[in-house]
């Protein structure tokens, strides 16, 4: 699959596109008597949502105006293919959107993201949601004014799929971010590992990083925006650089990113633990503004396991970079990815997995069953795990796990730590929340007696000290003792 790389030409005829539907969005707005809107519906992960922030960008500089109503003049669905209840979120929602589009025939409606990589979801939307507009893939989304254009151009369904891997400059995007305090900055795209579970290395295509002065330049000017956190994304950070054919590899990436003055936070993921070198850890521990929380994909604790998912890895080699965290920063956590049955795992491999979790006592996991996702290697696997066995060893990991995050939260009570506010709880009014350094999520109050005035919008993006009170399942308490920005 070829790479290309965008250039400033490209890049122009985008600019006309958008001026030209800048002009067409502006006259609806002017039939309307009031500004039009949009809505994206994202799925999926941080990369998703940062291609949701781009989207949103070219759209508010054509002049539309967001809102979460979904009568939206212009929405889209940014779509998800790694488990199989993000197609049927998709479906389900696209649904509704039929008689939606009959009360406003200019309603504008675009489908993109990795779903639409496989051609069956495509050929399931020209068949059964003949009303949608547009239909593009992941690597086209710097050409979305040109696709939505064209769209508009000859009223039809326009679907942009291709077999190249774009590589552009996010500089030379326009980026409308959804939070004050945090930026997400891609620093490559899609994936080489073809673990047989995963669809990414197909939906994303293959791995290709951004030129490191581009991503360094970005960084700076985001340090200037007042920007506190950033978090560095990629399906696999760890193989920064690899393909550049220079000698800027990951940790030279974070070291120059932790350098650079302003920011509080600098967070990535995620990792591959095959890839991920110690000196990355020793990184990690040696700046302030590295958080201290890794991200570490374990997906099974059995080796014949790894095998067969093709991670290239052994459980001994991911219990060593575990443990080496632990020593390097003891104050830190440790998250991962968790599968339970895989085609072909025997009980005696999910208790390694088990075995696993305990001896790592991780802080916090994601936990999957195990659904085909068509096109990858498992899917053809005939030894499939029947449905009630995955259910029941599930639901034994789930106990395990739950019973480490509440312990690791527990931990924490009678500790002040420093947060990152991000805003008001959607718990209570009068409750805030944030996250500490090691990604612990607290919600805390503020007593009378520090008389801040500042509202909890006001305060998002600063950083507290938060005396913890009281433990949670899957959260902490505690009570605000200071801002350590003023």
């Amino acid at each position: 699959m070829p790479i290309i790389k965008v250039t400033e030409e490209d890049f122009k005829k985008v600019d006309l596109a958008v001026s030209r539907l800048t002009e067409y969005f502006n006259a609806g707005a002017m039939e309307l008597r009031r500004p039009l809107t949009y809505h994206i519906k994202t799925y999926g992960c941080q990369l998703n949502e940062s291609d949701s922030e781009k989207i949103a960008g070219y759209l508010e500089e054509m002049g539309l105006v967001e809102t979460d109503d979904d009568k939206a003049d212009v929405v889209f669905f940014n779509t998800c293919s790694i488990r199989e209840n993000a197609d049927d979120r998709l479906f389900g929602n696209l649904g509704v959107y039929k008689s939606l589009k009959k009360q406003n025939r200019k309603m504008i409606i675009a489908v993109c993201g990795c779903m639409m990589k496989v051609q069956k979801n495509i050929d399931k939307i020209k068949k059964s949601y003949p009303f949608v507009d547009l239909i593009f893939d992941p690597q086209q989304l710097h050409l979305m004014p040109i696709l939505l254009l064209k769209s508009l151009d000859t009223r039809k369904l326009a679907v942009e799929v291709e077999d190249i891997d774009y590589i552009a400059d996010d500089n030379r995007m326009h980026v409308a971010r959804k939070r004050r305090f945090r930026a997400l900055v891609p620093i490559m795209y899609g994936c080489n590992n073809f673990c047989t579970y995963c669809i990414v290395p197909f939906s994303r295509g293959r791995e290709r990083s951004r030129d490191f002065d581009e991503i360094i330049s970005q960084m700076k000017s985001l340090a200037k925006e007042g920007y506190k956190e950033v978090m560095l994304l990629g399906q696999n950070v760890n193989s920064y650089g690899k393909d550049l054919g220079g000698d800027k590899t990951f940790p030279d990436l974070l070291e120059a990113c932790a350098k650079i003055e302003g920011f509080s936070r600098i967070r990535f993921m995620t990792s591959h633990p095959k890839d991920l070198s110690d000196k990355v850890i020793d990184i990690m521990a040696r700046y302030d503004s590295i958080e201290t929380h890794l991200h570490l994909p374990c997906q099974s604790g059995s080796d014949s396991v790894l095998k067969r998912m093709n991670r290239h890895y052994t459980r001994e080699q991911f219990l060593r970079t575990a443990h080496l965290f632990r020593e390097k920063i003891p104050e830190g956590s440790i998250s991962t990815d968790i599968i339970v049955g895989f085609p072909g795992e025997t009980e005696e491999d999910f208790e390694d997995t088990l075995s696993l979790v305990k001896e790592c006592r991780f802080d916090s996991a994601f936990t999957f069953q195990y659904s085909k996702r068509p096109g990858t290697k498992a899917a053809e696997f005939e030894d499939q795990i029947p449905q009630e066995v995955v259910t029941e060893r599930f639901n034994r990991l789930l106990e395990i796990q739950n019973a480490l995050v509440f312990e690791s939260n527990k931990n924490l009570v009678g500790k002040t730590m420093e947060v990152l506010i991000e805003g008001q709880s959607g718990t209570a009014a009068d409750i805030l929340t944030g996250r500490t350094k090691c990604n612990h999520l607290v919600n805390f109050t503020i007593p009378s007696e520090l008389n801040i005035t500042k509202t909890s919008d006001e305060l998002e993006g600063y950083l507290g000290m938060v005396r913890i009170t009281a433990a949670k399942p899957y959260s902490v308490e505690g009570i605000l003792e200071c801002l350590k920005d003023e």
